[in-house]
């Protein structure tokens, strides 16, 4: 454990569910926060908070208690005239933000919120809210004549930055100043000095926004089409594979143990290919800014791009470590079953897919609040570890990108500050 100095001063460290209300990182000065720092000199918060998030397209999604936002940089006009803008070409624009209410179907059903049951459709949600959310940015690098124009989901943002009617007096009165001080290359300069490039949010007349109108035919396809691709890589390919090899096995114990073996070497080797891929660079870049930013507001630090870049870009309740969990426990869920007829092989590894969600669900869940405790890491050290291919170092403008996103979460809820009520049903991975 160690003491890290950092500007600004909190009224309270961020609390989670369960802990005691508290607020977050806020003012000016000098406050001790309790941090640990890892051996490359790179801080790790030691709590855990009800925020999560994804990276997307040349931005962030994060995720509260009752709402989630999307942050994007945009493109220059410059760069829109550009024909073949290259995916590893960093936007240069402002920020646009949009935030909108959630409810989860784990606050109105007592049932869903049971062990197991939880994680499964907690899992859900967070897919229909990942794909809606890189529908946002993806339309956010497009011309502005060809983005979807659904009324309520357009920007109504001012060129002064200060459309959103929540922020404090003091702050909407100081945007246009910091507006007209971000040239091309001005919000690098202002990251650099700590201080967030305001951005631009999309309003409804409620105050809320609203997501851009997307099929929900769409979406839910999308949705059931990435899930049968991974039933099929993961767990179809596997349980066929070492099939061809049965009757040389002779044991069941040798079949779910090379099964095992085989699902896992299919995903490590999917996972290293998908870190070589180089236009997803800059979504591992965010991914890492996403990851950075939510362990500053757990440590209670100031929300600025300089506190956040001194996080680790690795967080224990990561959806990639995640993954490797669900390979580990399908090895453990499988192994009763035995060697049935090949159909009955094919049949419980589909139904068997919830269960495993499920259980994997609640591990990673519990590692993200038991952090601190030495086996609790030493369990979770190959997931962490495997989180070095899909994050990569952002840049303080990035940073400054995932800020804006949980900023739009915190001026709408203060998850250190709520009670138990309001985090029934709650469930979030980062």
């Amino acid at each position: 454990m160690a003491t890290a100095q950092a500007a600004g001063t909190r009224e309270a460290a961020p609390a989670g569910p369960g802990q005691a209300a508290s607020g977050p990182a806020s003012g000016s000065g000098q406050a001790d926060v309790d941090v640990e720092v890892d051996s490359h000199g790179q801080l790790n918060a030691e709590r855990d908070a009800p925020v999560g998030g994804q990276a997307v397209l040349e931005g962030v999604m994060m995720r509260g208690i009752a709402h989630w936002a999307v942050a994007v940089r945009k493109p220059t006009p410059e760069q829109l005239r550009e024909p073949h803008r290259s995916p590893e070409e960093a936007a240069l624009g402002d920020i646009e933000v949009t935030a909108h209410p959630l409810k989860s179907a784990l606050q109105r059903h007592r049932v869903l919120r049971l062990p197991i049951i939880r994680g499964i459709v907690a899992l859900g949600g967070s897919l229909a809210i990942g794909f809606r959310a890189l529908e946002v940015s993806a339309n956010a690098q497009l011309p502005p004549e060809d983005r979807d124009s659904a009324p309520d989901a357009r920007a109504v943002a001012t060129s002064n930055g200060n459309a959103n009617p929540q922020l404090p007096l003091q702050e909407r009165d100081a945007a246009p100043d910091a507006k007209a001080a971000a040239t091309s290359n001005g919000n690098a300069q202002a990251a650099s000095n700590g201080a967030t490039p305001p951005p631009q949010e999309a309003e409804t007349g409620d105050g809320e926004t609203k997501p851009q109108e997307i099929s929900g035919v769409l979406w839910v396809g999308t949705i059931v089409v990435a899930v049968a691709l991974a039933i099929v890589l993961f767990f179809l390919v596997p349980v066929g594979l070492t099939s061809l090899i049965k009757g040389q096995l002779n044991s069941s114990v040798l079949f779910w143990v090379v099964e095992g073996l085989v699902r896992t070497a299919i995903f490590l080797i999917y996972m290293l290919a998908l870190s070589r891929v180089r236009d997803l660079r800059r979504v591992f870049e965010y991914h890492g800014a996403e990851h950075k930013t939510i362990s500053c507001f757990e440590a209670g630090l100031p929300l600025t791009p300089v506190n956040a870049q001194r996080f680790s870009r690795l967080h224990p309740r990561c959806g990639t470590s995640f993954l490797l969990v669900v390979m580990i426990v399908a090895i453990f869920v499988f192994a009763p079953i035995g060697l049935p007829a090949w159909y009955w092989l094919v049949l419980t590894r589909i139904l068997g897919v919830p269960l495993i969600a499920g259980i994997s669900f609640e591990l990673i869940k519990f590692a993200g609040r038991n952090r601190r405790r030495h086996w609790v890491r030493a369990l979770m050290w190959p997931g962490l570890k495997l989180q070095l291919l899909t994050t990569r170092e952002p840049d303080l403008d990035q940073l400054a990108v995932a800020i804006a996103a949980l900023e739009a979460i915190l001026e709408r809820e203060t998850p250190g500050q709520l009670n138990a009520a309001d985090l029934v049903g709650v469930e979030v991975v980062a």
